[in-house]
């Protein structure tokens, strides 16, 4: 599974697609069956920071407001994206004397929950509530909410939201809707346990829970999620009757479903791994679309601070310089994925290549790790203490190309005399709970999704260190904590000046690339493998999935 910047937690209640006033209408009553290589953590969309759930949820439930097709925002659920150019947003000063900002917000007429309730203001004063509520647990986007000073209720379409800061994202502080008719009384009942007693966990085959094209159908834990139309939906009618997402765990077996027509397509956001869509498609190249998006997809191993090893900033160093990253790129990907430095991509705003690197030299990583105060002894790397480093690296059980990741690091660390020991688990339980709460005790494998030009405080500032006490909210899974690199994210959220904020990301890079508070590996590559007959999928190469905008997949010729 790939993990959202609580970006996407604030955008996916936040940023969004125009709706076509156009449709397909289907001729015959048709399923889609999508491919998927994990199952999503959770249901509610709020509490859910994973990429396969985005991409589920994208199909039954829209969000304010997201980035579009064209990398620019646009709203859901609302007329129109409140800016300083068309007078929805204007510059205020707080009773305190605090600079913020005001956005006057007007929800579409045409939006209804799948029961026929009409989408209000109340309900996105319900998903302003409950992600910016402390009690609630597994809050990722708590923090960053914060910055929401208050949400008015003018009238059943109409609200403002103060900003307590002048930020420059300021458009996608618009929070989400939720359905008060069903999850609000359950919320306000009982906060601390509102995480189990949704009705998306309890009850999710309500109907009322949905306001995109599809609403729930049928749904096996682990297995698979079927959605239907939504009666009550307003847009352009989706094509397809239903769409199921089958996950299967193992990448290799995914593939086989494909072949076997048990799925018609494989997701490019979850689905199958580089490697296997490019010799997939050396096979089979004239009998299946493939389509490469590269993006704001960065693979990087985490890495637990707490851990006396990894506390070392050279010792860090060392193992990156031990581990050849470019011969993982050649030879895995034929050169598709974009070897990483930072954890911000090429292809972003923002982006400076004046930051130190760290090409595969053993010499160098053997200086690092003296640096650090270990010594080779009998082959082994060994402390001052005289014993023998031991790592565990831990990612998603089942994904092919990951393990073989795992593989390559752990025989070019052994080199350096490091036992590093594997230890896979589902992905709903290393992201659901090993990561959350920070169990794991060395290094993390996986990869962080981003919107563009999205400053990484929710992975780096350390108000985001998930703890007990902050209900696990957060997702600075490392506990990296820099007082500089605050000050900059702090600086940056409230740089309205497009020259100085690309002057703060730069600046935020070299400090990420000289403290390494995660070990960059690459930029992946969204690899969708779709069948011939459908149209009209469009890859983003950012966090919002295309099914952002499934109610226009269809049949050639329909």
């Amino acid at each position: 599974m790939i993990r959202l910047g609580v970006f996407k937690q604030r955008i996916l209640r936040g940023f969004a697609v125009l709706i076509l006033s156009f449709a397909f209408s289907p001729l015959n009553a048709e399923t889609l069956k999508i491919g998927v290589s994990q199952y999503p953590t959770g249901l509610n969309p709020i509490l859910d920071s994973s990429v396969v759930g985005s991409y589920v949820q994208s199909a039954y439930w829209r969000p304010m407001m997201i980035y579009g097709k064209e990398w620019q925002p646009i709203c859901h659920l609302c007329v129109q994206v409140p800016t300083f150019e068309n007078g929805l947003a204007k510059k205020v000063i707080l009773d305190d004397g605090r600079e913020g900002i005001e956005l006057t917000v007007q929800l579409k007429d045409e939006i209804f929950w799948a029961d026929g309730m009409p989408v209000t203001t109340k309900d996105v004063l319900l998903g302003y509530q409950i992600s910016t509520d402390k009690r609630v647990k597994g809050n990722p986007g708590y923090e960053e909410d914060q910055t929401i000073e208050s949400l008015s209720i003018l009238d059943d379409k109409r609200l403002k939201v103060l900003l307590n800061k002048r930020v420059f994202n300021y458009r996608t502080f618009v929070p989400s809707a939720i359905p008060d008719h069903i999850e609000g009384d359950i919320y306000r009942a009982d906060p601390e346990n509102y995480d189990k007693k949704t009705k998306y966990v309890t009850a999710p085959e309500t109907p009322g829970l949905y306001n995109g094209p599809y609403r729930l159908g049928k749904y096996a834990t682990g297995s698979f999620i079927n959605v239907v139309r939504n009666p009550h939906w307003k847009g352009m009618t989706p094509y397809f009757d239903s769409v199921s997402f089958k996950t299967v765990g193992n990448t290799a077996a995914l593939e086989a479903h494909l072949l076997s027509g048990s799925v018609d397509m494989i997701a490019g956001e979850s689905g199958l791994t580089l490697d296997q869509v490019l010799r997939l498609e050396d096979r089979l190249g004239s009998k299946y679309q493939f389509i490469y998006e590269p993006g704001l997809l960065y693979e990087h191993l985490d890495v637990n601070l707490d851990n006396p090893h990894l506390s070392k900033k050279a010792f860090r160093k060392g193992l990156l310089y031990s581990i050849d990253r470019q011969l993982l790129v050649d030879k895995l990907f034929e050169g598709k994925q974009i070897l990483a430095h930072t954890d911000t991509s090429p292809r972003d705003i923002g982006f400076t290549e004046d930051v130190v690197t760290y090409s595969y030299d053993p010499k160098k990583a053997k200086e690092q790790f003296e640096l650090a105060g270990y010594s080779i002894k009998n082959g082994k790397l060994v402390d001052e203490d005289g014993q023998a480093v031991q790592l565990e690296l831990m990612s998603t059980a089942g994904n092919k190309t990951r393990e073989l990741v795992q593989q390559v690091l752990q025989s070019q660390w052994k080199q350096m005399g490091i036992q590093v020991t594997i230890n896979n688990q589902p992905a709903r339980v290393f992201f659901g709970q090993t990561l959350k709460e920070r169990k794991h005790t060395g290094l993390a494998l996986f990869a962080w999704y981003s919107a563009p030009e999205s400053p990484p405080e929710s992975t780096l500032h350390s108000e985001n260190i998930p703890t007990k006490a902050n209900n696990w909210g957060g997702q600075n899974y490392a506990a990296y904590n820099n007082p500089k690199m605050d000050a900059l994210l702090d600086e940056i959220e409230v740089a309205l000046d497009q020259e100085i904020r690309e002057g703060l990301f730069a600046d935020i890079q070299r400090i990420y690339a000289e403290d390494l508070p995660a070990l960059p590996l690459y930029f992946r590559s969204d690899s969708f493998v779709l069948p011939l007959w459908l149209k009209g999928v469009t890859p983003t190469g950012h966090m919002f999935p295309s099914t952002h905008w499934i109610e226009e997949w269809h049949r050639a010729g329909n």
